[in-house]
Protein backbone atom coordinates (compact mmCIF):
# COMPACT_ATOMS: atom_id res chain seq x y z
CA UNK A 1 0.00 0.00 0.00
CA UNK A 2 1.12 3.32 -0.90
CA UNK A 3 1.57 5.75 1.58
CA UNK A 4 0.45 9.17 1.83
CA UNK A 5 4.18 10.07 2.58
CA UNK A 6 5.06 8.26 -1.16
CA UNK A 7 2.57 10.13 -2.03
CA UNK A 8 4.08 13.42 -1.82
CA UNK A 9 7.34 12.51 -2.42
CA UNK A 10 5.90 11.00 -5.92
CA UNK A 11 4.41 14.59 -6.66
CA UNK A 12 7.84 16.23 -6.24
CA UNK A 13 9.24 14.50 -9.48
CA UNK A 14 6.65 15.39 -11.18
CA UNK A 15 6.81 17.66 -14.35
CA UNK A 16 4.82 21.10 -14.17
CA UNK A 17 2.42 19.71 -16.63
CA UNK A 18 1.70 16.70 -14.89
CA UNK A 19 1.28 18.30 -11.48
CA UNK A 20 -1.17 20.69 -13.21
CA UNK A 21 -2.86 17.60 -14.54
CA UNK A 22 -2.74 16.09 -10.94
CA UNK A 23 -4.36 19.17 -9.36
CA UNK A 24 -7.35 18.93 -11.96
CA UNK A 25 -8.11 15.70 -11.51
CA UNK A 26 -8.13 16.10 -7.91
CA UNK A 27 -10.25 19.31 -8.23
CA UNK A 28 -12.60 17.06 -9.99
CA UNK A 29 -12.52 14.24 -7.84
CA UNK A 30 -13.28 16.47 -5.11
CA UNK A 31 -16.15 18.22 -6.91
CA UNK A 32 -17.99 14.69 -8.03
CA UNK A 33 -17.57 13.74 -3.93
CA UNK A 34 -18.95 17.03 -2.99
CA UNK A 35 -22.08 16.66 -5.22
CA UNK A 36 -22.72 13.01 -4.25
CA UNK A 37 -23.04 13.71 -0.63
CA UNK A 38 -24.95 16.99 -1.11
CA UNK A 39 -27.51 14.63 -3.17
CA UNK A 40 -27.19 12.18 -0.43
CA UNK A 41 -28.46 14.97 1.54
CA UNK A 42 -31.67 16.06 -0.24
CA UNK A 43 -32.37 12.93 -0.42
CA UNK A 44 -32.81 11.81 2.79
CA UNK A 45 -33.98 15.11 4.23
CA UNK A 46 -30.56 16.07 5.93
CA UNK A 47 -31.00 19.57 4.08
CA UNK A 48 -34.70 20.35 4.65
CA UNK A 49 -34.00 22.83 7.81
CA UNK A 50 -33.06 25.07 5.18
CA UNK A 51 -36.24 25.01 3.32
CA UNK A 52 -38.29 25.68 6.46
CA UNK A 53 -36.03 28.38 6.90
CA UNK A 54 -36.00 30.41 3.65
CA UNK A 55 -39.84 29.84 4.15
CA UNK A 56 -40.04 31.71 7.05
CA UNK A 57 -37.98 34.52 5.82
CA UNK A 58 -40.50 34.39 2.79
CA UNK A 59 -43.20 34.48 5.19
CA UNK A 60 -41.63 36.76 7.15
CA UNK A 61 -41.55 39.32 4.21
CA UNK A 62 -37.26 39.59 4.90
CA UNK A 63 -36.88 37.74 1.00
CA UNK A 64 -36.81 39.92 -2.24
CA UNK A 65 -35.98 38.57 -5.62
CA UNK A 66 -33.27 40.81 -5.56
CA UNK A 67 -29.55 38.93 -6.80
Amino acid sequence: MTTIQEIEQAITRLSPEDRLALSSWIAEYNAQLWDGQFEKDVATGKLNWLVEEARAENRAGRCTDRC
